[in-house]
C-alpha cells in the first residue's frame, strides 16, 4: 500500500433532487493544518522584483541572444537593478500619460525582456495588465481591447501593424501604444489619425522618472485580466487578484521546499511557453521572487533546442508536444543498449528509490549524453496543459537525470492547482495532489456514469481555495455557471488514485446525446481513436438528430502514401485523401482500434472525411493549447459532415 499524500477534511455529501452527490473534500498532506496564507506584508507581486533587486542588484535577471546581421550570439543579460529601474521608469511614464491605478494595460507580443518589464511596470503602479493573445489574431485583440477597456498597450515591433489595423474600432479606449523596439514615422501618423500616440521603447523610458512615489497597492487589487481562448464563443476575461497570484508563487516555493529543492540565485529558467498564458507568467514570477535568471528563446521553434544548448537551463517547463519532440529526437539517436539500461533504472524507480540513487553509474556512463539534450544542467522538469503520454514521462524520468512533475491547472486556478510530487514514482501518469492553497473534491456526473462516492471515486473536479480567480470580467452569468456554493467546477473528470493523486480521465462539457438517447463523451472516444498510429488528429461529431457518429480525420501522410504504393495507386497526398478506398481503409483501422479499446457499438464511426491539412489556429479550429474548437470545426466542415451522413445512410463507404 503506497503512502497517501492527501488528507480528508470534510465528508461526502449525498445527492438531492437538485444536486448530484459529491465525494469527500481533500487537501494535500503539506497543508494538513490549513491552507497556506499570504504573509500580511505582501500586497503586490511588484514586491518580489523590488526585494530581489535590493538583495542582489547585479545578478542577471533577463537574457536574450545577441543578434548581429544573420548571426546569433550568446546570451546578453540585464541585471536585477536595471530591470527594476526600467519597471519604475515605465510606471512613471504610464502615470504621465494619465494611466491611473485600476486602469488596464495591454501587453502584446512573444516572450522577451520587454514583456516582463511591461508586466512589472503595471504591477508597480497598480495597473491591471491584460495579455493580448499573440495567437488569436487581430479580431480577438480588438475584442479584448474593447471589452477590458485597455487604454495603453505595450506591443512587439512586428505586431504594431495589426494593432494599427484595428485601432479605428478601438480608438475610444486605446490612446497610447509603446513599441518593444522602434516605431516608424508612418506608424506614428497612422496612430495619430485615430487619436492615439505611438512611442518607441527608448522614448517612453525617457519620459519616466526614478524619482516618483508609486501608488500604494492592496492584495485585493486586480493583478491581471487574462482572456482564455475558450472552445466556444468570445474569449472570457479571467480576473486574478494580487493575493491569488502571489499565493500561487509562494505555494510553488512551499511544495518545492518540502519535496525537492527551491529555486535559487544560480538557477536558470528557459522562457518559451507563451507569456500570454498563466503557466509561464507564474513560473517567471517565481524565478524573480527567488532571484533566479530567465533566458528567452529566439521565438522560432526551429532553433528551440539550439537556444536550450546555449542557455543550459536548470528549470524547464514544457507541454507534452515539446516533450514528445524531445523524446523522438533522443530515441532516433540512442542504441537499443541505452533503452535496455533505462528499463534497469526504471525497476529501481518503481521500487521507490529517488532519482539520484536509482542507478548512479548508468546516469554517469549511459544517460549523461541524453541529459545533454536539454543542456546538461536541468534539475526540475515540469509538464502541464495536456496529459503527458506515459511512455514519454517514464523515459524522461529515467534518462534526463532530474525530477519530472506533471501538473494540472487552469487560468481560473491561477495556474497549477494539482501537482505530482517529483520523486514519488506512483504518481506517474497522474497530475498529483492539490497544491497547498487548494482543496479538491469530485462531484458525480450521473449522465456519464461517474460516481464520486463509489469505491472507485470518479467525477467532475471541483476546487476551492486562495488561488482561484475572482470571476469573469463583465460576465456574472458565466461566473455563476461555474462557481456553485463556493466550488469552482472545472469541467474535467478526475479519478482519485490510492496514493491520493488525481488522474484526469475525461472532459464533462464535451458530451452530447444521440437520437436513440445514448450519451457520448466525445473526448474520451477521440483519445481512444488517437491511439491508431495511422492518424495525427481526429474530430468526432454527432448530434441528437442522428443515431451514429462521423469524424474528420487528419491522417499521417506516410501511412496513406505507403498504403497507396502497396495498392498501386498514384496521386499526391490531397488526392489520396479524397480516394474512397483510402477513406474506407482509415475508417476500418479506426474502428478496429475502437474495438480494441472496448468502445461500444454506437461509439463506432460510420464515415470519415480525410483532411490533408492539420487543424490549425489560422482557421480558428484549435486553441493555443491545441484543444479542438468544436463549434468552429462544425462551422468549417458543415458541408463535409452533411455529406458524410448522406453517404453513410446510402452505405457508400
Amino acid at each position: 500500500m503506497p503512502e497517501v499524500y492527501t488528507l480528508k477534511v470534510a465528508e461526502a455529501t449525498p445527492a438531492t433532487a437538485e444536486k448530484p452527490s459529491a465525494g469527500p473534500v481533500y487537501r494535500c498532506i503539506y497543508a494538513k493544518d490549513g491552507l497556506m496564507e499570504l504573509p500580511p506584508d505582501l500586497q503586490s507581486p511588484s514586491q518580489f522584483l523590488r526585494d530581489s533587486a535590493k538583495r542582489n542588484p547585479t545578478n542577471p535577471i533577463l537574457g536574450r541572444r545577441q543578434k548581429t546581421d544573420s548571426k546569433v550570439g550568446p546570451y546578453v543579460w540585464l541585471t536585477y537593478q536595471e530591470a527594476y529601474d526600467s519597471a519604475i521608469r515605465m510606471g512613471s511614464a504610464m502615470r504621465s500619460r494619465g494611466v491611473n491605478p485600476g486602469h488596464r494595460c495591454g501587453i502584446y507580443g512573444s516572450n522577451c525582456p520587454e514583456w516582463i518589464m511591461a508586466m512589472q511596470a503595471c504591477s508597480s503602479c497598480a495597473v491591471t495588465y491584460v495579455p493580448l493573445y499573440d495567437t488569436l489574431g487581430p479580431n480577438a485583440v480588438e475584442y479584448i481591447i474593447n471589452h477590458a477597456e485597455v487604454s495603453i498597450a505595450f506591443v512587439q515591433e512586428n505586431k504594431i501593424p495589426s494593432i494599427l489595423s484595428c485601432l479605428e474600432r478601438c480608438s475610444s479606449n486605446l490612446k497610447t501604444i509603446v513599441s518593444f523596439g522602434n516605431v516608424s514615422t508612418a506608424q506614428r501618423k497612422g496612430a495619430e489619425e485615430h487619436g492615439a500616440t505611438c512611442f518607441s521603447w527608448g522614448e517612453f523610458l525617457q519620459m519616466g522618472s526614478l524619482d516618483w512615489d508609486p501608488p500604494s497597492k492592496k492584495k485585493t487589487d486586480i493583478c491581471t485580466i487574462m482572456y482564455t481562448s475558450g472552445t466556444t464563443g468570445e474569449p472570457k476575461g479571467v480576473i486574478i487578484k494580487n493575493e491569488a497570484f502571489m499565493a500561487e508563487v509562494l505555494s510553488i516555493d512551499q511544495i518545492l521546499s518540502l519535496t525537492d529543492r527551491v529555486a535559487a540565485e544560480d538557477d536558470v529558467y528557459f522562457s518559451f511557453l507563451p507569456l500570454a498564458h498563466v503557466y509561464d507568467q507564474i513560473m517567471e514570477t517565481y524565478c524573480i521572487y527567488k532571484g533566479s535568471s530567465i533566458g528567452f528563446w529566439q521565438g522560432d521553434v526551429r532553433f528551440l533546442m539550439e537556444d536550450v544548448q546555449m542557455l543550459k537551463p536548470t528549470i524547464f517547463c514544457g507541454v507534452p508536444r515539446v516533450y514528445d519532440r524531445i523524446y523522438s529526437g533522443i530515441m532516433s539517436k540512442i542504441s537499443s543498449g541505452g533503452a535496455l539500461q533505462s528499463t534497469f533504472k526504471l525497476k529501481y524507480l518503481e521500487k521507490g528509490l529517488p532519482q539520484d540513487k536509482a542507478a548512479p553509474l548508468f546516469d554517469r556512463l549511459v544517460f549523461d549524453k541524453i541529459k545533454q539534450a536539454l543542456g546538461g544542467r536541468v534539475r526540475i522538469l515540469l509538464s502541464g496543459a495536456a496529459p503527458l503520454p506515459r511512455h514519454v514521462e517514464e523515459f524522461l524520468r529515467v534518462t534526463i537525470g532530474s525530477t519530472l512533475s506533471q501538473g494540472y491547472g487552469l487560468t481560473e486556478s491561477c495556474g497549477g492547482c494539482l501537482t505530482a510530487i517529483g520523486d514519488v514514482f506512483s504518481m506517474m501518469g497522474t497530475v498529483g495532489v492539490p497544491m497547498t492553497t487548494i482543496e479538491a473534491r469530485l462531484e458525480s456526473v450521473p449522465e456519464m456514469g461517474y460516481d464520486a462516492v463509489s469505491d472507485r471515486p470518479r467525477g467532475e473536479i471541483c476546487l476551492r481555495g486562495t488561488t482561484l480567480f475572482s470571476g469573469y470580467h463583465k460576465r456574472p452569468d458565466l461566473t455563476q455557471e461555474v462557481i456553485v456554493d463556493g466550488w469552482f467546477h472545472t469541467g474535467d473528470i478526475g479519478e482519485w488514485q490510492p496514493d491520493g493523486a488525481m488522474k484526469i480521465i475525461d472532459r464533462k462539457k464535451n458530451i452530447f446525446k444521440l437520437s436513440q438517447g445514448e450519451y457520448i463523451a466525445v473526448e474520451n472516444i477521440e483519445n481512444k481513436y488517437l491511439q491508431c498510429p495511422l492518424i495525427a488528429s481526429i474530430w468526432v461529431y454527432g448530434n441528437s438528430f442522428e443515431s451514429f457518429l462521423v469524424a474528420v480525420v487528419v491522417p499521417e501522410k506516410k501511412a496513406i502514401e505507403d498504403w497507396a504504393e502497396k495498392h498501386n495507386l498514384t496521386g499526391d497526398f490531397r488526392s489520396l485523401c479524397e480516394n474512397l478506398k483510402a477513406r474506407k481503409f482509415i475508417l476500418d483501422e479506426l474502428n478496429s482500434t475502437g474495438q480494441k479499446h472496448q468502445l461500444r457499438g454506437f461509439e463506432m464511426l460510420k464515415a470519415v472525411y480525410l483532411e490533408p491539412i492539420p487543424f490549425d489556429m489560422e482557421r480558428d479550429l484549435i486553441t493555443p493549447t491545441f484543444k479542438l474548437k468544436r463549434p468552429q470545426l462544425l462551422n468549417y466542415y458543415k458541408d463535409q459532415i452533411d455529406q458524410l451522413y448522406k453517404e453513410a445512410k446510402e452505405k457508400k463507404i
